[in-house]
């Protein structure tokens, strides 16, 4: 029978299983075969080892969610996808292949061309669990705020029905993690923002003066000659003949400092800000989030209690702990932020700490309060407008005639990284 190995474990009792939750038998895998829809986001590495996994996992209703189309440098481990398809998208190919293959199985998986963000929240209802195997902070970001955002409190207390778990997976090089997160009842992407390492930017004039690496004329081919060649056209990341243009760019520039180690290869990872990934942990990672997805589906397992690491680099080793939630979280804590700060501290100050605190680490933070724009990103005419509050301390800003905003009252804050709005109170100290 199809997936037979998996029917014997939803129709038998289990001694790990709960037995208030777990209930063996034909309504549990009718719910399996039937109802449960999944949305497995990013179609790269680690997703194409995902689809697989779902599909002979008995998972019918798949749908893959990514934006890129595919470069020859990911057949190496992206087994879905073949010579011939490259420069095609991803999410169309890895759906086909899945469909070919393992469509004898019952499962059809839907592709989605596209970002995330480009899906409003009816389009996420739709699912009863999604899967994330993506490779940039940002966007886990936005699907784990999204996600705590749709969970309907008005009641006072969360709706369980309108809590979509969330199975977070990534991959570097032998070093692997799998996270559940439940929305509202665990600890969410956002808790855990201090654990990741900062992103590496290289410091313009070390780059334009003194580069000793082949990053640094990688990234000065993308910053600034690209800019200069191309002026006012925005490089795209996934058309092979931009890359090529930044490669043989870097290249030249390379050769005039005497620098090696410029490849196309490393190129894509500067631009891409690509993490290095290997077949095998995205294998045993894709193996984790999977069985995840069945016990959070089926109850026929203990759910992972919340996060584990895979450490290949030592060794076949593993480590699970419970990853604490925030009270003070942006996303889970409830969209609040209170703050101290120094009094003679200038705006520009504490939106620079937003940026850079390892817990907030906002991207663009603009800011209103009850009287107005306290300061605003974009558009350019406005930003131009409050530029000049960027200078001005935090005191004589809650003293201007009139205020432009009280100490202690709720200011609210808009970034890219977050689709929701956040609560901020500021008070003001002598320190």
């Amino acid at each position: 029978e199809k997936h037979g190995h998996v029917l014997r474990v939803l129709s038998r009792k289990s001694p790990f299983a709960d037995p208030d939750a777990f209930e063996p038998g034909a309504e549990t895998i009718s719910y399996l075969r039937e109802s449960c829809k999944v949305l497995v986001i990013g179609a790269g590495g680690l997703g194409c080892e995902i689809l697989k996994d779902l599909a002979l996992s008995g998972f019918p209703d798949i749908h893959v969610i990514d934006m890129d189309t595919i470069d020859v440098t990911n057949l190496n481990r992206q087994f879905l996808f073949r010579q011939a398809d490259v420069g095609k998208p991803k999410a169309e190919v890895a759906a086909a292949f899945i469909n070919r293959r393992l469509g004898h199985l019952g499962t059809k998986v839907t592709p989605h061309v596209g970002k995330i963000q480009d899906f409003d929240e009816t389009f996420y209802r739709k699912f009863n669990l999604l899967i994330a195997g993506l490779d940039n902070i940002s966007a886990r970001r936005w699907m784990n705020a999204t996600l705590h955002d749709m969970v309907d409190r008005t009641s006072g207390e969360p709706d369980p029905s309108t809590i979509i778990p969330l199975i977070d997976g990534g991959t570097e090089g032998f070093k692997g993690q799998a996270r559940v997160i439940i929305p509202t009842m665990t600890s969410c992407f956002d808790c855990s923002l201090d654990a990741f390492p900062p992103q590496v930017n290289y410091p313009l004039c070390t780059i334009a003066e003194t580069p000793r690496l082949p990053e640094h004329c990688i990234e000065y081919a993308l910053v600034v000659m690209w800019e200069q060649r191309f002026p006012g056209q925005k490089m795209n990341a996934d058309s092979v003949a931009d890359m090529q243009w930044v490669y043989e760019t870097a290249k030249d520039r390379a050769e005039t400092f005497g620098i090696q180690g410029v490849t196309y290869q490393l190129t894509m990872g500067v631009v891409k800000r690509i993490i290095p990934a290997i077949a095998s942990t995205n294998a045993l990672i894709s193996a984790a989030l999977v069985a995840e997805a069945l016990k959070v589906s089926t109850y026929c397992g203990p759910v992972l209690n919340s996060y584990m690491m895979y450490m290949g680099q030592t060794g076949v080793y593993t480590h699970t702990f419970p990853y604490q939630k925030k009270d003070d979280c942006m996303v889970c804590g409830g969209a609040k932020l209170t703050l101290t700060r120094p009094r003679n501290s200038s705006l520009q100050e504490l939106l620079d700490f937003l940026i850079a605190s390892p817990t907030h680490q906002l991207s663009r933070p603009s800011v209103s309060s009850t009287s107005g724009i306290v300061f605003m990103q974009n558009p350019k005419p406005i930003r131009m407008q409050h530029e000049y509050k960027l200078k001005m301390n935090l005191e004589e800003l809650t003293k201007a005639d009139p205020p432009v905003f009280a100490e202690g009252e709720d200011l609210t804050v808009t970034d890219p990284m977050l689709p929701t709005k956040l609560t901020l109170r500021v008070f003001l100290s002598d320190s």
